[in-house]
């Protein structure tokens, strides 16, 4: 059985509809109108092997925050209803992946506590997006799949390269929570719930 959730967001800065396949292959379509951020997006879907079809409409002729910032709590929402009860999950992840010169590190707990630790600051603007902006991006989704993502960037001179680099590692780390363990019987949790 595939793990999917569909989400919709409709407010009066945007309107998102997404929907997720945990188990799928890392297709994706996306289209939120900003053409960095839909990069970064797909080649999370292709890391993570989470398929992703997002539709986003934003006021982007304002600034990119609504939606950046929209499109992390949906997917973060759709990525929890996609992960049901949780049962037979590794639950953690880790990942270290090299972008060139950069290399960037993701942690992933699905403890249904949402919490970002965010440890890359950049003071300029790749691809006409504030990277402040990708720092929300990563709070929303935390917040809404309820999961702790710690991310750093070790080391790294180009902006685009780092910010790729968070991107895949979090990808990796998810897909290596998400996966199933088959020692892993029901929650992997002491307290019997996640």
């Amino acid at each position: 059985m595939e793990r999917k959730g569909e989400v919709e967001r409709k407010t009066k800065e945007t309107e998102i509809k997404v929907l997720v396949n945990i188990d799928g292959e890392g297709e994706s379509r996306i289209d939120s109108g900003i053409g960095f951020f839909d990069h970064m997006l797909e080649l999370f879907s292709k890391h993570s092997l989470i398929d992703i079809e997002m539709k986003a409409a934003g006021d982007i002729n304002v600034d990119f925050h609504h939606t950046i910032e929209d499109v992390g709590i949906t997917i973060g929402q759709a990525i929890n209803k996609a992960l049901g009860d949780k049962r037979g999950i590794n639950r953690f992840g880790v990942a270290y992946i090299p972008m060139d010169e950069s290399l960037a590190r993701a942690v992933v707990d699905l403890s249904g506590r949402g919490r970002l630790v965010y440890k890359f600051y950049l003071k300029e603007n790749v691809g006409g997006i504030d990277t402040m902006l990708i720092k929300e991006f990563f709070k929303a989704v935390a917040e809404n799949a309820k999961m702790n993502i710690h991310i750093e960037v070790l080391y790294g001179d180009d902006t685009h390269h780092q910010i790729e680099a968070v991107f895949k590692a979090f990808a990796v780390a998810l897909r290596e929570a998400v996966s199933y363990n088959e020692r892993i019987r029901g929650i992997a949790s002491t307290k019997g719930m996640l």
